[in-house]
């Protein structure tokens, strides 16, 4: 459950994160019912491994208020989501990329798996996103979605298709919460394995965790360099696009 380093300078830090590690905690303490510690976070592994990363950025707020720890953290990704993901040593490289997050000028690549055969080999997915209606720990781009509909994009590429399945590759434009989980059940092609949004829906590709993969970052640095880190694709990857291959 340990991530690994892709890139490393003294500003920064470019990551492969596994799935089922948490980028951040609750803000919950120890529970009295389990006796048991929270879990461990990406954040608990970059202080005790970076220990000056402790104060960086900025702290967030929990579902009651509470201080949330967040150090070095300037965009996550959901748990079961894997692959590149960038973390800042410094606050000043803190404010730069938050900066560049906001002007949308930092590319971001995805790999999926979704139910059913895409028609078009290319699409672009226009939907607002606010609150699901129905469960307080779901967003929605689709009718009954409450509260404010904030503006949300995302463009698709088809890389393969069959067996009832599609493999994409997918470009946020946009970074709401749960973007392309929504974005994608929006259009009747729900992430494969996605426990939340889909639950209960049996795939054969393999996947026991949502099939999404963070698989490239594309940002200048402090200097103004430009560069791409690129994350491996998991086992799971790779076994479900040869199954794909060989429909």
């Amino acid at each position: 459950m340990e991530p690994t380093i892709l890139y490393e300078d003294k500003d920064i830090l470019v990551i492969d994160k596994p799935a089922g590690l948490v980028v951040h905690g609750d803000g919950r303490s120890i529970s009295l019912t389990t006796g048991k510690t929270k879990e461990k976070t990406l954040v608990d592994w970059l202080i005790s491994k970076y220990p000056e990363i402790k104060n960086v950025g900025e702290p967030g707020r929990n579902a009651k208020g509470e201080e949330i720890e967040r150090s070095g953290i300037v965009h996550r990704l959901d748990r079961e989501t894997s692959g590149v993901m960038l973390v800042c040593k410094t606050q000043e490289a803190f404010e730069y990329f938050k900066e560049q997050f906001k002007k949308r000028e930092i590319q971001k690549t995805y790999r999926a798996f979704v139910f059913g055969e895409v028609k078009g080999d290319k699409g672009r997915i226009d939907r607002p996103i606010g609150r699901s209606s129905t469960d307080f720990r779901k967003w929605s781009a689709q009718r009954g979605a409450r509260g404010e509909m904030r503006e949300a994009i995302t463009e698709y590429k088809v890389l393969s298709r069959g067996k009832g399945y599609s493999y994409i590759e997918v470009y946020p434009k946009t970074g709401r919460t749960h973007q392309i989980r929504v974005h994608l059940k929006a259009v009747n092609h729900p992430l494969v394995s996605d426990s939340l949004y889909t639950p209960n829906r049996e795939n054969d590709l393999g996947f026991k965790r949502l099939a999404l993969h963070s698989y490239s970052i594309k940002f200048k640095d402090l200097n103004g360099e430009e560069k791409e880190v690129k994350a491996e694709l998991p086992d799971e990857f790779i076994s479900a696009e040869r199954a794909l291959q060989g429909a």
